[in-house]
Protein backbone atom coordinates (compact mmCIF):
# COMPACT_ATOMS: atom_id res chain seq x y z
CA UNK A 1 0.00 0.00 0.00
CA UNK A 2 1.10 3.56 -0.61
CA UNK A 3 0.82 6.52 1.70
CA UNK A 4 0.02 8.93 -1.13
CA UNK A 5 -2.43 7.53 -3.65
CA UNK A 6 -3.48 8.71 -7.05
CA UNK A 7 -7.03 9.42 -5.88
CA UNK A 8 -5.64 11.73 -3.21
CA UNK A 9 -3.52 13.62 -5.74
CA UNK A 10 -6.26 13.95 -8.35
CA UNK A 11 -8.81 15.06 -5.80
CA UNK A 12 -6.53 17.92 -4.90
CA UNK A 13 -6.18 19.00 -8.52
CA UNK A 14 -9.86 18.82 -9.43
CA UNK A 15 -9.17 16.04 -11.91
CA UNK A 16 -11.61 13.50 -10.48
CA UNK A 17 -13.85 13.75 -13.53
CA UNK A 18 -11.06 13.45 -16.06
CA UNK A 19 -11.39 11.02 -18.93
CA UNK A 20 -9.16 8.02 -19.47
CA UNK A 21 -5.84 9.08 -20.95
CA UNK A 22 -3.09 6.68 -21.91
CA UNK A 23 -0.21 7.51 -24.13
CA UNK A 24 1.78 4.85 -25.86
CA UNK A 25 1.54 1.84 -28.11
CA UNK A 26 -0.39 -0.83 -26.24
CA UNK A 27 0.35 -3.31 -29.01
CA UNK A 28 3.93 -3.48 -27.75
CA UNK A 29 2.78 -4.98 -24.47
CA UNK A 30 1.64 -8.15 -26.22
CA UNK A 31 4.64 -8.78 -28.45
CA UNK A 32 5.19 -12.42 -29.20
CA UNK A 33 1.79 -13.55 -27.92
CA UNK A 34 -1.34 -14.73 -29.68
CA UNK A 35 -3.22 -11.83 -28.12
CA UNK A 36 -3.81 -9.93 -31.33
CA UNK A 37 -7.42 -8.88 -30.89
CA UNK A 38 -8.67 -6.66 -28.09
CA UNK A 39 -12.21 -6.49 -26.77
CA UNK A 40 -14.07 -4.08 -24.57
CA UNK A 41 -14.73 -6.45 -21.70
CA UNK A 42 -17.53 -8.67 -20.48
CA UNK A 43 -20.15 -6.20 -19.30
CA UNK A 44 -20.90 -4.63 -15.93
CA UNK A 45 -19.97 -6.30 -12.68
CA UNK A 46 -22.80 -8.04 -10.86
CA UNK A 47 -22.90 -7.68 -7.05
CA UNK A 48 -22.12 -10.97 -5.35
CA UNK A 49 -24.89 -12.04 -2.91
CA UNK A 50 -22.20 -13.70 -0.78
CA UNK A 51 -20.26 -10.44 -0.55
CA UNK A 52 -16.93 -11.86 -1.74
CA UNK A 53 -16.24 -11.22 -5.42
CA UNK A 54 -18.23 -9.25 -8.01
CA UNK A 55 -17.90 -10.56 -11.59
CA UNK A 56 -19.57 -9.98 -14.97
CA UNK A 57 -22.64 -12.01 -15.85
CA UNK A 58 -21.75 -15.56 -16.89
CA UNK A 59 -18.63 -15.75 -14.72
CA UNK A 60 -18.35 -17.81 -11.56
CA UNK A 61 -15.80 -18.14 -8.79
CA UNK A 62 -14.74 -20.85 -6.42
CA UNK A 63 -12.97 -20.08 -3.13
CA UNK A 64 -9.93 -22.33 -3.04
CA UNK A 65 -8.41 -21.20 0.23
CA UNK A 66 -9.00 -18.70 3.05
CA UNK A 67 -6.56 -17.45 5.67
CA UNK A 68 -7.04 -19.08 9.05
CA UNK A 69 -8.62 -22.26 7.69
CA UNK A 70 -6.65 -25.49 8.29
CA UNK A 71 -4.09 -26.46 5.67
CA UNK A 72 -4.99 -29.81 4.09
CA UNK A 73 -1.54 -31.05 5.15
CA UNK A 74 -2.32 -30.53 8.83
CA UNK A 75 0.76 -28.31 9.21
CA UNK A 76 -1.24 -25.42 10.65
CA UNK A 77 -3.59 -22.65 9.49
CA UNK A 78 -3.52 -21.08 6.03
CA UNK A 79 -1.21 -18.04 6.41
CA UNK A 80 -2.35 -14.50 5.67
CA UNK A 81 -1.30 -11.73 3.28
CA UNK A 82 -1.77 -13.62 0.00
CA UNK A 83 0.43 -12.04 -2.68
CA UNK A 84 2.25 -13.16 -5.85
CA UNK A 85 1.29 -16.49 -7.41
CA UNK A 86 1.81 -18.72 -10.45
CA UNK A 87 0.10 -21.80 -11.90
CA UNK A 88 1.97 -24.81 -13.29
CA UNK A 89 0.79 -27.89 -15.16
CA UNK A 90 0.91 -31.14 -13.20
CA UNK A 91 0.33 -34.75 -14.09
CA UNK A 92 -3.05 -36.07 -15.24
CA UNK A 93 -4.44 -32.59 -15.86
CA UNK A 94 -3.68 -31.30 -12.38
CA UNK A 95 -2.56 -27.76 -11.58
CA UNK A 96 -0.02 -26.66 -8.98
CA UNK A 97 -0.52 -23.17 -7.55
CA UNK A 98 2.40 -21.61 -5.67
CA UNK A 99 1.35 -18.65 -3.52
CA UNK A 100 3.41 -16.04 -1.66
CA UNK A 101 2.59 -14.77 1.83
CA UNK A 102 3.92 -11.26 2.45
CA UNK A 103 4.21 -11.61 6.21
CA UNK A 104 6.55 -9.31 8.07
CA UNK A 105 8.07 -10.00 11.48
CA UNK A 106 4.73 -9.22 13.14
CA UNK A 107 2.54 -11.26 10.78
CA UNK A 108 -0.67 -12.38 12.49
CA UNK A 109 -0.94 -15.75 10.71
CA UNK A 110 2.61 -16.78 9.80
CA UNK A 111 3.65 -19.55 7.47
CA UNK A 112 4.01 -22.64 9.72
CA UNK A 113 7.56 -23.77 10.45
CA UNK A 114 8.21 -27.13 8.75
CA UNK A 115 11.42 -29.10 9.16
CA UNK A 116 13.49 -29.13 5.98
CA UNK A 117 11.52 -26.25 4.43
CA UNK A 118 12.39 -23.43 6.85
CA UNK A 119 15.15 -20.86 6.28
CA UNK A 120 14.88 -18.76 9.45
CA UNK A 121 12.56 -19.99 12.24
CA UNK A 122 11.84 -16.34 13.11
CA UNK A 123 10.72 -15.45 9.58
CA UNK A 124 6.95 -15.32 9.23
CA UNK A 125 6.67 -15.32 5.42
CA UNK A 126 7.00 -17.97 2.77
CA UNK A 127 4.91 -19.85 0.23
CA UNK A 128 2.15 -22.41 0.24
CA UNK A 129 1.32 -24.79 -2.61
CA UNK A 130 -2.13 -25.96 -3.70
CA UNK A 131 -2.78 -29.00 -5.90
CA UNK A 132 -5.99 -28.84 -7.96
CA UNK A 133 -7.77 -31.27 -10.23
CA UNK A 134 -9.18 -30.31 -13.64
CA UNK A 135 -12.32 -28.88 -12.02
CA UNK A 136 -10.42 -26.72 -9.53
CA UNK A 137 -11.16 -28.99 -6.61
CA UNK A 138 -8.42 -28.72 -3.99
CA UNK A 139 -6.60 -32.02 -3.62
CA UNK A 140 -3.85 -30.77 -1.37
CA UNK A 141 -2.48 -27.66 0.32
CA UNK A 142 0.82 -27.46 2.16
CA UNK A 143 3.79 -25.34 3.10
CA UNK A 144 6.25 -24.97 0.22
CA UNK A 145 8.83 -22.78 2.00
CA UNK A 146 8.84 -21.12 5.43
CA UNK A 147 11.03 -18.83 7.49
CA UNK A 148 11.41 -16.18 4.82
CA UNK A 149 10.19 -12.58 5.08
CA UNK A 150 7.92 -10.23 3.15
CA UNK A 151 7.43 -12.57 0.17
CA UNK A 152 5.93 -10.11 -2.26
CA UNK A 153 6.06 -11.19 -5.91
CA UNK A 154 8.50 -13.24 -7.97
CA UNK A 155 8.06 -15.10 -11.22
CA UNK A 156 8.04 -18.51 -12.93
CA UNK A 157 11.04 -20.18 -14.54
CA UNK A 158 11.08 -22.05 -17.87
CA UNK A 159 11.62 -25.27 -15.89
CA UNK A 160 8.32 -24.76 -14.01
CA UNK A 161 9.51 -23.57 -10.62
CA UNK A 162 8.63 -20.37 -8.80
CA UNK A 163 11.17 -17.76 -7.69
CA UNK A 164 9.80 -16.09 -4.56
CA UNK A 165 11.23 -12.68 -3.68
CA UNK A 166 11.83 -11.14 -0.25
CA UNK A 167 10.94 -7.44 -0.26
CA UNK A 168 13.16 -6.52 2.69
CA UNK A 169 16.78 -5.81 3.58
CA UNK A 170 16.60 -6.78 7.26
CA UNK A 171 19.71 -8.47 8.60
CA UNK A 172 20.12 -11.02 11.35
CA UNK A 173 19.40 -9.35 14.68
CA UNK A 174 16.81 -7.01 13.17
CA UNK A 175 13.15 -7.60 14.11
CA UNK A 176 14.16 -10.85 15.79
CA UNK A 177 15.53 -12.50 12.64
CA UNK A 178 18.34 -15.03 13.08
CA UNK A 179 19.54 -14.81 9.46
CA UNK A 180 19.98 -12.11 6.83
CA UNK A 181 16.99 -11.53 4.53
CA UNK A 182 16.47 -9.89 1.14
CA UNK A 183 17.00 -12.91 -1.10
CA UNK A 184 15.32 -14.93 -3.83
CA UNK A 185 14.38 -18.57 -3.15
CA UNK A 186 13.41 -21.25 -5.67
CA UNK A 187 10.23 -23.23 -4.94
CA UNK A 188 8.98 -26.38 -6.66
CA UNK A 189 5.23 -26.41 -6.10
CA UNK A 190 4.91 -30.08 -7.03
CA UNK A 191 7.76 -31.23 -4.77
CA UNK A 192 8.85 -28.49 -2.32
CA UNK A 193 11.45 -30.69 -0.64
CA UNK A 194 13.35 -30.88 -3.92
CA UNK A 195 14.16 -27.17 -3.65
CA UNK A 196 14.16 -26.78 0.15
CA UNK A 197 14.89 -23.38 1.67
CA UNK A 198 18.16 -22.24 0.12
CA UNK A 199 18.71 -18.53 -0.61
CA UNK A 200 20.02 -17.77 -4.11
CA UNK A 201 22.54 -15.34 -2.70
CA UNK A 202 24.32 -14.56 -5.99
CA UNK A 203 21.09 -13.00 -7.27
CA UNK A 204 21.55 -10.18 -4.76
CA UNK A 205 20.31 -9.05 -1.38
CA UNK A 206 17.90 -6.13 -1.72
CA UNK A 207 14.18 -5.30 -1.62
CA UNK A 208 13.16 -7.68 -4.38
CA UNK A 209 9.81 -7.37 -6.16
CA UNK A 210 9.50 -9.47 -9.33
CA UNK A 211 11.56 -11.42 -11.87
CA UNK A 212 11.33 -12.50 -15.50
CA UNK A 213 13.50 -15.12 -17.21
CA UNK A 214 14.68 -14.86 -20.81
CA UNK A 215 13.77 -18.36 -22.07
CA UNK A 216 16.52 -18.27 -24.70
CA UNK A 217 19.50 -17.15 -22.64
CA UNK A 218 18.43 -17.95 -19.08
CA UNK A 219 19.23 -14.40 -17.94
CA UNK A 220 17.00 -13.36 -15.03
CA UNK A 221 15.75 -9.77 -14.83
CA UNK A 222 14.88 -8.41 -11.38
CA UNK A 223 13.00 -5.35 -10.10
CA UNK A 224 13.68 -3.59 -6.79
CA UNK A 225 10.87 -1.84 -4.92
CA UNK A 226 12.86 0.29 -2.49
CA UNK A 227 10.77 2.24 0.00
CA UNK A 228 12.89 5.37 0.26
CA UNK A 229 15.14 7.60 -1.84
CA UNK A 230 17.41 6.73 -3.57
CA UNK A 231 14.94 4.32 -5.11
CA UNK A 232 15.42 0.90 -6.62
CA UNK A 233 17.37 -0.41 -9.59
CA UNK A 234 16.62 -2.72 -12.50
CA UNK A 235 18.95 -5.72 -12.50
CA UNK A 236 19.95 -8.68 -14.60
CA UNK A 237 21.53 -11.88 -13.31
CA UNK A 238 23.80 -13.85 -15.63
CA UNK A 239 23.84 -17.41 -14.27
CA UNK A 240 26.92 -19.57 -14.61
CA UNK A 241 24.61 -22.47 -15.48
CA UNK A 242 21.74 -21.01 -17.53
CA UNK A 243 18.56 -22.99 -18.22
CA UNK A 244 19.87 -25.95 -16.29
CA UNK A 245 16.62 -26.74 -14.52
CA UNK A 246 15.86 -26.87 -10.81
CA UNK A 247 18.92 -25.99 -8.78
CA UNK A 248 20.88 -24.43 -11.64
CA UNK A 249 20.64 -20.94 -10.15
CA UNK A 250 22.52 -22.19 -7.09
CA UNK A 251 25.63 -22.46 -9.28
CA UNK A 252 26.00 -18.68 -8.99
CA UNK A 253 26.50 -15.96 -11.54
CA UNK A 254 27.02 -12.23 -11.90
CA UNK A 255 24.56 -9.53 -10.82
CA UNK A 256 24.50 -6.32 -12.85
CA UNK A 257 22.46 -3.11 -12.64
CA UNK A 258 21.09 -1.13 -15.58
CA UNK A 259 22.57 2.26 -16.43
CA UNK A 260 20.77 4.48 -18.94
CA UNK A 261 23.45 6.98 -20.00
CA UNK A 262 22.50 10.49 -18.95
CA UNK A 263 19.34 9.34 -17.09
CA UNK A 264 19.76 9.07 -13.32
CA UNK A 265 16.00 8.68 -12.72
CA UNK A 266 13.51 7.01 -15.10
CA UNK A 267 10.65 9.17 -13.81
CA UNK A 268 12.24 12.12 -15.61
CA UNK A 269 11.36 10.52 -18.98
CA UNK A 270 7.80 11.57 -19.84
CA UNK A 271 7.37 11.02 -23.59
CA UNK A 272 6.15 7.63 -24.72
CA UNK A 273 8.33 6.18 -27.43
CA UNK A 274 11.44 7.67 -25.83
CA UNK A 275 14.23 5.29 -26.78
CA UNK A 276 17.73 4.65 -25.48
CA UNK A 277 20.01 2.52 -27.65
CA UNK A 278 23.16 2.17 -25.60
CA UNK A 279 21.99 0.60 -22.36
CA UNK A 280 24.87 -0.33 -20.09
CA UNK A 281 25.00 -3.11 -17.50
CA UNK A 282 27.29 -2.39 -14.59
CA UNK A 283 28.57 -5.09 -12.21
CA UNK A 284 27.18 -4.66 -8.70
CA UNK A 285 30.08 -3.88 -6.33
CA UNK A 286 28.72 -5.90 -3.40
CA UNK A 287 25.69 -8.02 -4.29
CA UNK A 288 25.30 -9.11 -0.65
CA UNK A 289 25.00 -5.52 0.59
CA UNK A 290 27.17 -6.41 3.56
CA UNK A 291 27.70 -2.81 4.62
CA UNK A 292 25.73 -0.67 2.15
CA UNK A 293 22.46 -1.32 0.29
CA UNK A 294 23.15 -1.89 -3.40
CA UNK A 295 21.27 1.22 -4.57
CA UNK A 296 23.58 3.33 -2.31
CA UNK A 297 26.81 1.75 -3.58
CA UNK A 298 29.40 3.48 -5.73
CA UNK A 299 28.86 2.63 -9.42
CA UNK A 300 31.55 5.00 -10.64
CA UNK A 301 31.50 8.59 -11.81
CA UNK A 302 28.68 7.89 -14.30
CA UNK A 303 26.40 6.74 -11.51
CA UNK A 304 23.46 4.38 -11.96
CA UNK A 305 19.78 4.70 -12.98
CA UNK A 306 17.07 4.60 -10.30
CA UNK A 307 13.27 4.43 -10.40
CA UNK A 308 10.52 4.54 -7.79
CA UNK A 309 8.11 1.61 -7.30
CA UNK A 310 9.61 -0.88 -9.72
CA UNK A 311 7.14 -3.75 -9.48
CA UNK A 312 5.68 -6.01 -12.19
CA UNK A 313 8.07 -7.74 -14.58
CA UNK A 314 7.33 -10.21 -17.38
CA UNK A 315 8.78 -11.63 -20.57
CA UNK A 316 7.00 -11.18 -23.92
CA UNK A 317 8.33 -12.06 -27.37
CA UNK A 318 12.01 -11.13 -27.34
CA UNK A 319 11.78 -8.43 -24.67
CA UNK A 320 11.40 -7.97 -20.95
CA UNK A 321 8.80 -5.50 -19.68
CA UNK A 322 8.83 -3.87 -16.26
CA UNK A 323 6.48 -1.51 -14.45
CA UNK A 324 7.01 1.57 -12.33
CA UNK A 325 3.70 1.84 -10.48
CA UNK A 326 4.08 5.55 -9.73
CA UNK A 327 6.59 8.27 -8.92
CA UNK A 328 6.25 11.21 -6.52
CA UNK A 329 8.52 14.24 -6.66
CA UNK A 330 7.73 15.09 -3.04
CA UNK A 331 9.10 11.66 -2.06
CA UNK A 332 12.37 12.11 -3.95
CA UNK A 333 11.65 11.18 -7.58
CA UNK A 334 12.66 13.53 -10.37
CA UNK A 335 9.04 13.91 -11.54
CA UNK A 336 5.49 12.69 -10.93
CA UNK A 337 3.75 9.97 -12.90
CA UNK A 338 0.95 7.47 -12.29
CA UNK A 339 2.50 4.49 -13.98
CA UNK A 340 5.10 3.65 -16.62
CA UNK A 341 5.71 0.46 -18.61
CA UNK A 342 9.22 0.00 -20.01
CA UNK A 343 10.46 -2.45 -22.62
CA UNK A 344 14.04 -3.68 -22.81
CA UNK A 345 15.23 -5.56 -25.92
CA UNK A 346 18.38 -7.50 -25.04
CA UNK A 347 19.40 -8.17 -28.65
CA UNK A 348 19.48 -4.43 -29.39
CA UNK A 349 20.40 -3.21 -25.91
CA UNK A 350 17.45 -0.87 -26.37
CA UNK A 351 15.13 0.55 -23.70
CA UNK A 352 11.79 2.12 -24.69
CA UNK A 353 9.10 3.86 -22.63
CA UNK A 354 6.01 2.10 -23.93
CA UNK A 355 3.15 3.44 -21.78
CA UNK A 356 2.53 6.38 -19.46
CA UNK A 357 -0.57 6.49 -17.25
CA UNK A 358 -2.18 9.82 -16.36
CA UNK A 359 -2.23 12.28 -14.78
CA UNK A 360 -5.49 12.81 -16.69
CA UNK A 361 -6.51 9.18 -16.19
CA UNK A 362 -9.96 8.59 -14.70
CA UNK A 363 -9.50 7.51 -11.07
CA UNK A 364 -11.87 4.59 -11.55
CA UNK A 365 -10.28 3.18 -14.72
CA UNK A 366 -7.76 1.63 -14.78
CA UNK A 367 -7.60 2.19 -11.05
CA UNK A 368 -4.47 3.28 -9.27
CA UNK A 369 -1.10 1.83 -8.43
CA UNK A 370 -0.99 -1.09 -10.87
CA UNK A 371 0.83 -3.97 -9.22
CA UNK A 372 0.88 -7.64 -10.25
CA UNK A 373 0.24 -8.19 -13.96
CA UNK A 374 -0.05 -11.15 -16.30
CA UNK A 375 -0.76 -11.79 -19.97
CA UNK A 376 -4.39 -12.76 -20.58
CA UNK A 377 -5.02 -15.73 -22.89
CA UNK A 378 -7.72 -14.02 -24.96
CA UNK A 379 -5.86 -10.78 -25.55
CA UNK A 380 -4.23 -8.11 -23.43
CA UNK A 381 -3.17 -7.86 -19.83
CA UNK A 382 -4.73 -8.46 -16.45
CA UNK A 383 -3.73 -5.85 -13.87
CA UNK A 384 -4.18 -6.09 -10.10
CA UNK A 385 -5.10 -2.83 -8.40
CA UNK A 386 -3.34 -1.86 -5.16
CA UNK A 387 -4.48 1.49 -3.83
CA UNK A 388 -7.27 3.16 -1.91
CA UNK A 389 -11.02 2.80 -2.43
CA UNK A 390 -12.57 -0.07 -4.34
CA UNK A 391 -10.11 -2.69 -5.58
CA UNK A 392 -10.38 -4.36 -8.98
CA UNK A 393 -8.78 -6.71 -11.42
CA UNK A 394 -8.73 -4.77 -14.68
CA UNK A 395 -8.31 -6.01 -18.21
CA UNK A 396 -6.32 -3.94 -20.67
CA UNK A 397 -6.83 -4.63 -24.38
CA UNK A 398 -4.39 -4.15 -27.22
CA UNK A 399 -6.41 -1.13 -28.38
CA UNK A 400 -5.96 0.54 -25.00
CA UNK A 401 -9.47 -0.18 -23.73
CA UNK A 402 -9.85 -0.82 -20.03
CA UNK A 403 -12.54 -2.95 -18.42
CA UNK A 404 -13.26 -4.24 -14.94
CA UNK A 405 -13.16 -8.03 -14.63
CA UNK A 406 -13.52 -8.40 -10.85
CA UNK A 407 -14.14 -6.28 -7.77
CA UNK A 408 -13.33 -7.20 -4.19
CA UNK A 409 -16.61 -7.14 -2.26
CA UNK A 410 -15.13 -8.01 1.14
CA UNK A 411 -15.50 -4.85 3.22
CA UNK A 412 -12.92 -4.92 5.99
CA UNK A 413 -13.89 -1.45 7.23
CA UNK A 414 -17.27 -0.13 8.34
CA UNK A 415 -20.43 0.74 6.40
CA UNK A 416 -19.60 4.41 6.90
CA UNK A 417 -15.90 4.05 6.03
CA UNK A 418 -15.52 0.92 3.88
CA UNK A 419 -12.16 -0.59 3.01
CA UNK A 420 -11.26 -3.29 0.56
CA UNK A 421 -8.04 -5.30 0.27
CA UNK A 422 -5.88 -5.22 -2.83
CA UNK A 423 -5.72 -7.95 -5.45
CA UNK A 424 -2.49 -9.84 -6.17
CA UNK A 425 -1.07 -12.88 -7.88
CA UNK A 426 -3.27 -12.96 -10.98
CA UNK A 427 -2.41 -15.99 -13.14
CA UNK A 428 -4.07 -18.32 -15.63
CA UNK A 429 -4.28 -22.10 -15.67
CA UNK A 430 -2.17 -23.95 -18.24
CA UNK A 431 -5.30 -24.51 -20.39
CA UNK A 432 -6.30 -20.82 -20.07
CA UNK A 433 -9.76 -21.81 -18.78
CA UNK A 434 -9.34 -20.42 -15.25
CA UNK A 435 -8.05 -17.17 -13.82
CA UNK A 436 -6.56 -17.52 -10.35
CA UNK A 437 -6.26 -14.42 -8.19
CA UNK A 438 -5.64 -13.54 -4.56
CA UNK A 439 -7.29 -11.04 -2.28
CA UNK A 440 -4.47 -9.83 -0.05
CA UNK A 441 -6.62 -9.33 3.04
CA UNK A 442 -8.51 -11.18 4.22
CA UNK A 443 -6.32 -13.68 2.42
CA UNK A 444 -8.47 -15.45 -0.14
CA UNK A 445 -7.57 -17.39 -3.28
CA UNK A 446 -10.20 -17.54 -6.03
CA UNK A 447 -10.59 -19.59 -9.21
CA UNK A 448 -12.62 -17.63 -11.78
CA UNK A 449 -14.22 -19.36 -14.78
CA UNK A 450 -16.53 -18.09 -17.47
CA UNK A 451 -16.94 -17.24 -21.15
CA UNK A 452 -13.34 -16.17 -21.79
CA UNK A 453 -12.80 -14.89 -25.31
Amino acid sequence: MTATTRRHVLAGTGALGASIAFTGAFSELFAGTAAARGHAGYGPLVPDPAGLLDLPKGFRYKVLSREGDPLRSGEGPVPGNHDGMAAFAGRRGRVHLVRNHENRHNGKIPVPVVEGLTYDPEGKGGCTALELDGRNNVLGERVAIAGTAVNCAGGPTPWRTWLTCEETEDKAGTNGYTKDHGFIFEVDGADPRRTGAVPLTAMGRFQHEAIAVDPASGIVYETEDAFEHPFGLFYRFLPHKPLGGTGSLRAGGELQAMRVPGVPDLSDIRETGARFDRIEWVPVPDSQARETPIRHQDFGRKGITHAQKLEGCYWGGRSVYFVSSFARADEGSAADHFGQVWRYEPDRRRLTLVIVFGPDTDVQLPGESPDNICLAPGGGLMVCEDGSGGQHVYGLTKRGEVYALARNAQNTGTPEEPEWGEFAGVAFSPDDATMYVNCYGPGTTFAVTGPWR
